[in-house]
């Protein structure tokens, strides 16, 4: 199996490529319970709590993509689509990565990836689990000298599940669940599942990140979040 690329831009940064979304909330007597989620093509869709609030969308993109007056970073920009939502009030990009204050909350990433032809080449299970440009899989010796070079934020990785889910209609995925410490705060874990399109053309991340102290404490409303996070084939 082909190895995935190994983490190679800023710390706080993430690219990926183009889907337009909508958010459309549940409706009920009681009033909604959750948000759901979807891209604009109608492949991937997910729902978070009602009390999940959004982040603001052009903050969000500062974050992942970095500085938006670079072309580069406009360049990602056009070619993608992102989205998160923070159980943190009020909801920022910064807790992407790491808690918001003391009493920690859930934080979920959402990222849909058109790819290049060259990243259609490439795409193997390995380069799924390092779709959120996290380090996942890497090689033993890269991981300890990174680990080992001054400023690098992502500490002391330990994997905790690691699953290639079942074919469905042409799509496959994977679903990871890891430990790091990160900016050498308390040890934070991330559920990330990654899926292929159909057709190849698109990669679909949803990455839920809370300490892990917290994940054990509400893993039912994450399991919850994870487990609704689906991608079908197109029509036609």
């Amino acid at each position: 199996m082909e190895r995935a690329r190994v983490w190679s831009r800023p710390a706080v940064t993430l690219t990926a490529a183009l889907v337009m979304g909508a958010t459309i909330a549940a409706a009920g007597c009681g009033g909604a319970a959750f948000t759901y989620v979807t891209g604009g093509d109608g492949q991937s869709y997910f729902k978070v709590p009602a009390s999940w609030r959004k982040v603001d969308q052009r903050s969000l993109e500062g974050y992942v993509f970095g500085d938006l007056t670079s072309a580069t970073a406009q360049a990602r920009k056009r070619l993608s689509w992102t989205a998160g939502y923070d159980a943190f009030g009020p909801p920022s990009a910064d807790h992407l990565y790491i808690a918001g204050g003391d009493a920690d909350r859930p934080f979920a990433f959402a990222m849909v990836s058109r790819l290049t032809e060259a990243e259609r080449d490439k795409v193997s299970l390995d380069w799924l689990r390092n779709a959120a440009l996290l380090p996942v899989v890497l090689p033993e010796e890269t991981r300890q000298k990174l680990e080992e070079a001054p400023g690098y934020p992502f500490k002391g990785f330990e994997l905790v599940e690691d699953e290639v889910l079942p074919p469905a209609d042409g799509v496959r995925g994977v679903h990871v669940v890891y430990n790091l410490r990160v900016l050498g705060g308390p040890v934070q874990t991330f559920d990330q599942t990654a899926y292929l399109a159909a057709d190849g053309g698109s990669v679909s991340v949803l990455l839920v990140r809370c300490s892990a102290a917290c994940y054990r404490e509400r893993a039912a409303e994450i399991g919850t979040v994870v487990g609704s996070f689906k991608v079908k084939r197109l029509p036609g």
